[in-house]
């Protein structure tokens, strides 16, 4: 396994039989890395997420922003990045006043957080369904900037298109200029790796859309909440619990984000057809 601070590609190459019609060939192959990363807080394991190991620092801050774990940047001390033999551990110090740093039982996720989970070993249903205090009132985007975002997306996958097996989550303005790319196996995870290079260089989560190569389900929208997300579009469908969450918490809702199509679920008044003077 490479050194997960060193700069990789997030995938490895492996070797591969290809089949093509009738003709078998013996090639190299793009293999997107999957592996368990530790989240620990003050010495207390949190969770095990099944994980890209890159941007890694981004994922640290904004797992432990969307699961509550800091209210705050600023709350994220140190963070070491130890690589062993099972896997990767990110050793966070956090401050004594972040709920972080008191993690007793009734936290623990004793189960990994497996690459298509966001919830994964959460032990109580009080602690699956999070409430979070409605977003604010944002800025309008255009449907223009939102096609926009979709088609610019596309190219701006580097780890997807060599495997063909990885999420992304991206962030654009309100032009639709995609301006961050984060990229990971699991949908959560590449939110998550947003949400905190989002809070790094100082974004504004109302000033833009966040676009995500996945289906809309309630994590997802429960983590645009807690970072404040007031558009979230996704390429595939949402659920009816993320609907009636994001209806609750005030975010725009776009599923089913095609070239020349896009269905809007909740709050529509945010996606005008052209710009106008805010």
């Amino acid at each position: 396994m490479p050194a997960p601070d060193a700069p990789h590609a997030g995938f490895v190459i492996r070797p591969v039989e290809r089949w093509r019609h009738g003709r078998v060939t013996g090639e190299d192959d793009c293999i997107a890395e999957e592996v368990p990363v530790a989240m620990v807080y003050n010495g207390a394991t949190f969770a095990v997420m099944m994980a890209t190991p890159h941007d890694l620092e981004d994922f640290a801050l904004g797992f432990s922003l969307s699961e509550g774990l800091i209210g705050d940047p600023a709350q994220l001390l140190k963070l070491d990045t130890h690589a062993l033999l099972e896997g990767i551990e990110l050793a966070m110090q956090v401050a004594e006043d972040a709920s972080g740093a008191h993690i007793g039982h009734e936290r623990e996720r004793l189960l990994p957080g497996r690459s298509g989970c966001g919830i994964c070993g959460t032990r109580e249903l009080e602690q699956a369904i999070r409430q979070h205090p409605p977003v604010g009132a944002g800025r309008t985007v255009t449907r223009d900037a939102l096609e926009r975002a979709q088609q610019e997306l596309h190219a701006r996958q580097p780890m997807n298109e060599a495997t063909g097996a990885v999420h992304a989550a991206a962030w654009a303005t309100r032009d639709g200029e995609i301006v961050l790319v984060r990229e990971d196996v699991g949908r959560h995870n590449a939110l998550d790796k947003l949400i905190g290079a989002m809070r790094r260089a100082g974004i504004d989560p109302g000033d833009g859309l966040a676009l995500v190569t996945s289906r809309a389900s309630y994590e997802m929208v429960t983590k645009a909440t807690s970072a404040g997300i007031t558009v979230l579009a996704a390429i595939s469908a949402p659920t009816a619990l993320a609907i009636e969450l994001a209806r609750s918490a005030g975010i725009t809702l776009v599923g089913f984000t095609r070239p020349g199509s896009h269905n809007v679920y909740s709050h529509p008044d945010r996606l005008l057809p052209v710009a106008r003077q805010e």
